[in-house]
């Protein structure tokens, strides 16, 4: 039987972005909440301890595991030794708290912080840019990978690489694994299921991000940003939202995939309780993780 973990992004509780849309929680409370909803995992924020000596104790009494955290990229425009420099306190942490992965972010060139730009001004690369990024970002990620530490890269709205197509160019220069997103995939309006089909050999991370297709349908994406869609309510967990997330998880258990499934959700805190929601993706995840055949890990 394929084996599971579900974790959860503490983004539900504290937005980096927008900390406007942030629940006024502590680390400890947080984790005390993801963990009563039943998650075993939880993915690094900006409250976490910069140490494992401080970070174990923390985890260890929340009964929780770090299940990954992102890592600001921005490899499109900046040389590779200066984000080594930027990497590596994260990768000895990571390692010291056996962590599975850090999340590749690019941030080069990406509207996705900045509420001014539209999301129809988002970052293109040519194709000989994206040949020559895709190398790059290969030749970090195998760095990255010799210390001990996996890497996985994160498509995301209003970045380099955000769309189906963008995706399978950035995915046939590159050699990095993938952090498979559902729910960016389907806002970028790619078929998220032929994404699977076509990549799934180098999928290394899920986040089981769900969508309301009627905000993202009534977005002009001439005049609203990334973040004006977040504010709107565009993303939410799985069995809130519109995706078919039995199907999605089938897909993914069709080719064997094992690991973590982390859900990653930002929204007002005000408006969709963390810890509600938290109890509703943790209740759609299992019913749709033993659809699919996984036996969960707690």
């Amino acid at each position: 039987m394929l084996k599971a973990k579900l974790g959860m992004s503490p983004i539900a509780w504290w937005n980096d972005d927008l900390p406007e849309l942030s629940d006024d929680v502590s680390l400890e409370e947080c984790l005390r909440q993801s963990r009563s909803a039943g998650f075993t995992g939880m993915e690094q924020g900006r409250r976490f301890p910069s140490s494992a000596a401080e970070m174990l104790p923390v985890l260890k009494k929340a009964d929780v595991t770090l299940c990954g955290g992102w890592f600001s990229g921005t490899l499109v425009d900046d040389s590779i030794e200066s984000n080594k420099q930027r990497i590596q306190p994260m990768i000895d942490l990571f390692k010291a708290v056996k962590a599975p992965c850090i999340v590749y972010g690019e941030v080069g060139r990406s509207i996705q912080g900045d509420r001014a730009k539209p999301l129809a001004t988002k970052p293109k690369l040519s194709a000989a840019e994206m040949k020559a990024y895709g190398g790059k970002v290969s030749e970090f990620a195998s760095w990255v990978e010799a210390q001990g530490m996996p890497l996985v890269y994160h498509h995301h709205m209003a970045a380099v690489v955000e769309t189906e197509p963008e995706l399978d160019a950035f995915m046939a220069s590159s050699t990095i694994s993938l952090l498979f997103d559902a729910g960016h995939m389907a806002f970028a309006g790619g078929d998220v299921l032929r994404c699977i089909d076509k990549h799934h050999q180098r999928i290394r991370h899920v986040h089981t991000k769900d969508v309301r297709m009627e905000v993202i349908k009534g977005l002009d994406r001439t005049k609203e940003s990334f973040l004006d869609a977040v504010i709107k309510g565009a993303f939410t967990v799985p069995g809130d939202g519109s995706l078919d997330f039995e199907a999605i998880v089938k897909k993914l258990s069709g080719y064997g995939y094992e690991g973590w499934f982390v859900v990653e959700a930002e929204q007002d805190p005000k408006k969709a309780p963390p810890i509600r929601m938290a109890e509703i993706g943790h209740a759609e995840l299992m019913r749709v993780m033993k659809a699919a055949g996984y036996e969960v890990i707690a």
